[in-house]
């Protein structure tokens, strides 16, 4: 990413040669803001919005601009899966890149969202990639919380094995990402996934996550780590 670049406020104004109407924020991060943008071509009885990720362009050639590569790349083979969000289009600038794209104790609700998130990251790992930020901020359900889609996989990879630790969100990262065991040269990018949906699926059932991250440092882990029985408030 150029230095001192970052993502303007686009609200109010239209992208994609006036095709789309950006409204709101939906959210930011480190690699992107994501807005809410309106279809200006949609009927008036049936308005089409489209969440629409909008990126810096990193310098050709850079670590930064193979990185943005590969995230476009791997939504776009991920986007087949039912319940990951369906990449419609990339538009690029000379400066961006746009990608359109639970009741605590409910538990048959819980069951229900569970089921379809694993059901997306085990079809995105038949098919080679690995997510790495499973989060809730990277889960988007439907209005009428029914459904619910994996996005942003601005952190994925098709590697099986990984040394790039602490990749993603402490909250939801495994010990061996955390890269602090000195026990691997890598870590199973395929089982920090299965870890982070351990953790939001606790999160879900009881209210928050179990600890800031999985570190001996850290009372809760630590005392899960003794006692994986125990209970934490």
């Amino acid at each position: 990413m150029t230095r001192g670049r970052t993502v303007p406020n686009l609200v109010g104004q239209t992208i994609d040669a006036g095709c789309l109407a950006v409204t709101r924020v939906l959210g930011a991060g480190s690699n992107g803001v994501v807005f809410l943008a309106e279809d200006t071509a949609s009927p008036s009885t049936h308005t089409l919005y489209y969440a629409v990720k909008c990126m810096p362009k990193a310098l050709f050639g850079t670590r930064r601009y193979q990185n943005q590569r590969q995230e476009i790349q791997n939504h776009m083979v991920a986007s087949t899966i039912p319940n990951v969000v369906t990449l419609h289009r990339v538009i690029e600038d000379h400066r961006f890149y746009y990608l359109g794209g639970v009741a605590r104790g409910d538990h048959a609700h819980i069951k229900r969202i569970m089921v379809q998130i694993i059901d997306a990251v085990q079809a995105c790992h038949h098919i080679g990639v690995f997510h790495r930020d499973i989060k809730p901020e990277n889960i988007m359900i439907s209005t009428d919380g029914t459904r619910v889609y994996l996005s942003d996989f601005g952190l994925s990879t098709t590697q099986r094995y990984s040394t790039t630790f602490g990749c993603g969100s402490q909250y939801y990262m495994s010990p061996e990402c955390l890269g602090k065991l000195g026990i691997d040269p890598a870590y199973s990018t395929r089982t920090n996934d299965v870890w982070a949906l351990g953790i939001i699926l606790t999160a879900m059932i009881t209210g928050h996550n179990p600890w800031h991250k999985a570190s001996y440092f850290d009372d809760c882990y630590r005392a899960y780590i003794e006692d994986p029985m125990c209970t934490t408030s």
